[in-house]
């Protein structure tokens, strides 16, 4: 896999994950649940996909070679980034008027 299309891959799966938890009430998109998710296991939902997508960034760059150390730096950049690409899930979940 070249470098520019495991970043796509990464982007692509930043963007699936970080909406995931607004677009159904499954826990994780596979365990189903009774009542609705609150706001609340959402954002742990959100935390937990967060690290899955850098897991799999991770091992991507570990497939393409030597692994570069980060700083807090990265991480808080990346979150929010992962954080704007779930503000569509979020306006459709909680923002959108639905009728009837």
């Amino acid at each position: 896999m070249t470098h520019t299309s495991s970043v796509w891959l990464v982007l692509l799966a930043s963007l699936i994950a970080a909406n995931l938890p607004f677009f159904n009430d499954r826990w994780l998109a596979v365990i189903p649940r009774s009542a609705p998710k609150t706001l609340w296991m959402r954002a742990a939902e959100l935390l937990l996909c967060y690290f899955l997508v850098g897991a799999l960034g991770l091992a991507l760059e570990q497939s393409a070679g030597q692994i570069y150390p980060q700083g807090w730096e990265f991480y808080a950049t990346t979150a929010t980034v992962f954080l704007t690409l779930a503000f569509p899930g979020f306006v459709y979940r909680y923002l959108f008027k639905r009728r009837g």
